[in-house]
């Protein structure tokens, strides 16, 4: 046996709380029994709720912050590390580099000795002074430095005694005369020079 609905029944109240109208389609004016329903207690509680809920925020957000603050160190040392790698690896193609040209230098030592030693007898002349010349213009270009003459204080780090003799005014040792030339890369010494010296 069901039971049916009275609506005049005491301790029971409905409430439409539609703002559309099912019968007129028309916007309802809000009546006092809807602001009967809204209570202290329960602005108390939206408060307290939406406190709650921007602590959990904050929270939230304090550790995104905290997160994106130790990426981004993360990140600036990776970069950091990769200039470094950057860096290195530039100073290290520059002195492999610099030590094949030194390698080929060293190999070219003979020809242009042999070079020197046709111009000192005038045997250079024509095409072959030309190429004589072109060689030593490009050598120098790439760095090939010639040192030693006469004249000059002795250097140990720079000249390589092979003979020793008495010159009148000499005092300290000095370069008399050049048996070959030294040639260097920047500051690296491919050969000393070879040299007689006075004043030892």
């Amino acid at each position: 046996m069901t039971q049916e609905f009275d609506p005049s029944e005491e301790g029971v109240r409905v409430n439409d709380k539609r703002r559309i109208d099912p019968d007129t389609f028309e916007v309802r004016q809000p009546s006092e029994s809807w602001a009967d329903d809204s209570s202290p207690q329960g602005d108390q509680g939206d408060a307290e709720a939406a406190v709650a809920e921007a602590d959990l925020i904050e929270g939230e957000v304090g550790d995104i912050e905290s997160k994106v603050a130790e990426l981004t160190s993360d990140l600036q040392r990776v970069h950091a590390e990769y200039a470094n790698y950057r860096k290195r690896i530039e100073r290290d193609r520059e002195i492999n580099r610099q030590v094949a040209m030194g390698s080929v230098f060293v190999e070219l030592l003979p020809i242009l000795d042999d070079i020197d030693r046709a111009r000192e007898h005038n045997e250079l002349a024509g095409t072959f002074k030309t190429v004589g010349d072109s060689l030593d213009a490009v050598l120098t270009k790439l760095g090939l430095e010639r040192f030693g003459s006469a004249n000059e204080p002795f250097d140990p780090n720079l000249h390589e005694a092979l003979a020793s003799v008495e010159a009148e005014g000499v005092t300290d040792p000095t370069v008399v005369a050049v048996f070959q030339p030294g040639y260097r890369q920047g500051e690296r010494i491919l050969r000393p020079a070879r040299v007689s010296v006075a004043g030892t």
